[in-house]
């Protein structure tokens, strides 16, 4: 018997493998199978019967390791989709619904939690001689009733730890045929250890129950768009709805949200609706975790599964529901090969299985609203807050510096040389009032004195932004990217957030050997500690990579936000979402500007979503609240529509800057990326790549493709690899699919400088 197997590897083809009569009926599409590669074993998947080729004799499989399927029909059927979408093999495709435990090992025993247990022996008469059996052991004797008494099992260690009981003991009653030790599973429970607040009661407001019901009745594919304000109460609609899709009807949901360890308040309020029917499948699991958790939701044990962008791959039978909360975030977007969107996937899985999808955000993405316009997606609309909270007032304060009459001023004044000091030079209170106005400070201070919470947000982690010398200007730069090297205080070092490259503080300049070394910029831990100096008493809690590396350092610092300790939190993007804290009354952004004028076209509706996003985090309880954005670019219509809470103004002058020259959602557009390990070659790889396009256009003409560059990528080297891009614009998906597949397939790369090329399809971010 041949079978077809889709191995992980960069090669658009299947491969021929010959299966024996033992192993033949259990050789079906969906079965793990090891098979020999190139004097090397790898883990594929049978997708089909095999075909013989002529004149080549197959290889057998080397192993079936598995007796049922690991990938459904379903999922297989899914992951062809993505292959041929997103341009990869459908071996790489079916790597991302495959637990790591399964694709990397033969089998999950050792990512797999076990534990002896002492049991009674089953065969045991139901009266025995105690009398006389125990007549010279009453230990033993004590150590059978207390296991006897706990229902005949207990766990070894429990026997150890808790209760004392001697080793000897235990192994005399095993001598004597009494009791058998065996190792047992341990299926673990990430979230077990926290406390599951019992869900508070509330009645749907007419606007919410009208989104419920409608969802109830959608039909199998249909996709809404839930388009509510921040705190107008989608999460309920959310758990609404998988009440009856679940607890009525008995089918299965997938619930998404951007990242899963910044979300710990959605997790513990489905988690107390549906109790163990979650499952939550986010990176930050063990590989142990992560397969207890498919495994229970592939045996139809669990049949809600919450996680990040792969938990859309969950293998759940009986779906009829997928909600994607956030739907806008651009972390559903894959960064690694496949570089697949989890909102596009579960459109397509839904439509597949005949469950229906809830795309939930207040700022959705151009490409969705454009869908919800066009009668493609239904738009439901959640207009206002729950209850009695309101939207809290946004004012901006404008740190424009005013301008300076140097005609009257020379240049080497201590007037100037004031005003363009860094930090090092500056009195701490002076510094302050550059980095926070004086009505941030004083909204601070108040909040202080009322015993009430505060937000602060600023996207750039580190102390500063990069370090320069003040005699010759020259930046400490990454070694391995073309980017400054951003200066941390604790630990102190300068780091590379690419390439994760870090060194000591440098002391002299390496080009003009100067000794003084300024600090430009400012990042989320200067600004603590500028904060700790003014409001000494204020407990400040900072919420960075920096400071959420540990496994369950994200939920830590919120459970310490949501129980009153912090009473200023401080962070970065990751502190904008997810959050809903009553207390909090001030939001403050202390920098706006940071990525408003990067080099990408998505720049604008990034900053418009996450200062929306943050403002939304303010006065969800009853004692109202105030956000201030402190920006340089105060008419910038980002921040203005940011300001009125004006969605629908902000699409509107957005989508007119798409047009021309056309980007998404006018078109649909793929990033080719080409890298190496030398300049010249990468430039000329991308040229020749450009040529070899147009040559084909000409030769094959496809109307509405449009190739745009070479061009170096905004961010020109990481890690020590140069890039350059080129950009395919189409006016109709399927072209795009036919010109990106042909030309990975037949365009030559040659064996040079570590030349590569890579495909993003529909990218988010073209840095």
């Amino acid at each position: 018997m041949l079978v077809s197997v889709a191995l992980p590897l960069p090669l658009f083809r299947n491969f021929t493998y010959e299966v024996d009569a033992a192993q033949a009926a259990r050789a079906r599409p969906g079965m793990r199978a090891v098979v020999p590669f190139r004097n090397r074993r790898e883990i594929g998947v049978i997708v089909d019967d095999g075909q013989p080729v002529p004149g080549v004799t197959p290889k057998p499989v080397a192993l079936l390791p598995d007796s049922e399927p690991v990938v459904s029909r379903d999922m297989l059927a899914l992951c062809a989709w993505m292959a041929e979408y997103y341009v990869v093999p459908l071996g790489v495709a079916l790597r991302c619904a495959i637990p790591n435990a399964l694709s990397s090992r033969v089998a999950p025993e050792p990512v797999r939690r076990k534990r002896r247990v002492a049991m009674l022996r089953r065969d045991l008469p139901s009266l025995i001689h105690r009398e006389r059996i125990f007549a010279r052991a009453p230990q033993q004797r004590a150590l059978f009733e207390l296991i006897e008494s706990l229902g005949g099992r207990v766990p070894v260690e429990h026997l150890m730890a808790r209760l004392s009981c001697s080793p000897s003991v235990l192994r005399g009653l095993v001598a004597r045929g009494l009791i058998t030790i065996e190792d047992e599973v341990v299926a673990r429970d990430p979230f077990a250890s926290r406390l599951r607040q019992p869900p508070t009661p509330h009645a749907p407001s007419p606007a919410q129950r009208m989104a419920i019901d409608t969802l109830a009745a959608g039909r199998g594919g249909d996709v809404f768009l839930l388009h509510g304000v921040t705190g107008s109460g989608k999460t309920l609609v959310y758990i609404e709805l998988l009440r009856r899709v679940v607890l009525e009807e008995g089918n299965s949901a997938i619930v998404l949200v951007p990242e899963i360890a910044l979300t710990p308040q959605t997790v513990d309020r489905f988690r107390a609706v549906f109790g163990e029917q979650i499952a939550v499948l986010h990176s930050a699991l063990s590989d142990g975790e992560r397969y207890d958790e498919w495994l229970a939701l592939k045996e139809g044990r669990k049949r809600i599964a919450v996680g990040a962008r792969s938990a859309i791959f969950a293998p759940l039978s009986n779906l009829g529901a997928i909600v994607v909360d956030e739907e806008h975030e651009s972390s559903y977007k894959q960064g690694e090969t496949p570089r697949y969107h989890a909102r596009e996937v579960a459109v397509v899985r839904a439509r597949q299985e005949g469950a229906v999808v809830v795309l939930g955000s207040a700022t959705p993405s151009l490409e969705s609203w454009v869908n919800a316009q066009s009668g493609k997606y239904t738009l439901l609309t959640l207009p206002e807050r729950v209850g009695q909270a309101r939207l809290p007032k946004i004012e901006v304060i404008d740190r424009r510096l005013p301008k300076v009459d140097t005609s009257t001023v020379p240049i080497g004044t201590a007037l100037l040389r004031a005003r363009l000091a860094p930090v090092t030079e500056r009195d701490a209170g002076d510094w302050l009032r550059l980095v926070i106005s004086d009505e941030l400070e004083s909204a601070l201070s108040d909040r202080l004195e009322r015993k009430e919470q505060s937000i602060l947000l600023l996207n750039r982690r580190g102390y500063s932004a990069f370090v320069q010398c003040a005699q010759c200007g020259d930046v400490a730069t990454c070694p391995n990217c073309s980017i400054s090297l951003t200066y941390h205080r604790t630990p102190e070092r300068l780091v590379c957030h690419y390439c994760q490259h870090a060194e000591p503080p440098r002391t002299q300049c390496p080009r003009c050997s100067g000794v003084v070394m300024k600090q430009r910029g400012l990042g989320t831990q200067q600004v603590e500690r500028l904060l700790s100096d003014r409001f000494p008493s204020a407990r400040i809690a900072r919420m960075d990579v920096d400071t959420t590396s540990g496994k369950w350092a994200h939920t830590e610092i919120l459970d310490r936000v949501g129980s009153g300790e912090v009473d200023i939190l401080l962070g970065t993007q990751m502190i904008a979402k997810g959050l809903d804290f009553p207390n909090v009354t001030l939001v403050g952004v202390i920098d706006a500007d940071v990525g408003i004028n990067l080099p990408d076209f998505r720049a604008s509706e990034r900053c418009f979503q996450l200062l929306s996003q943050v403002a939304g985090r303010a006065g969800r309880g009853p004692l109202g609240g105030r956000v201030l954005i402190q920006t340089r670019v105060p008419s910038h219509h980002a921040v203005q529509c940011a300001v009125k809470h004006d969605y629908t103004g902000f699409v509107r002058q957005e989508l007119e800057g798409r047009t021309t020259p056309a980007y998404p959602p006018s078109v649909r557009l793929a990033n080719i990326v080409f890298s190496g390990t030398t300049e010249a070659t990468t430039a000329n790889l991308a040229t020749a790549a450009t040529t070899w396009l147009h040559a084909l256009l000409r030769k094959r003409p496809m109307p509405g493709i449009n190739v745009v560059g070479p061009a170096p990528c905004p961010v020109e080297r990481i890690k020590n690899r140069w890039r350059w891009h080129v950009l395919i614009k189409a006016e109709h998906p399927a072209e795009l699919t036919r010109l990106g597949r042909y030309f990975l397939e037949r365009f030559p790369v040659p064996k040079v400088d570590g030349l590569r090329v890579t495909l993003d399809r529909d990218p988010v971010a073209l840095l």
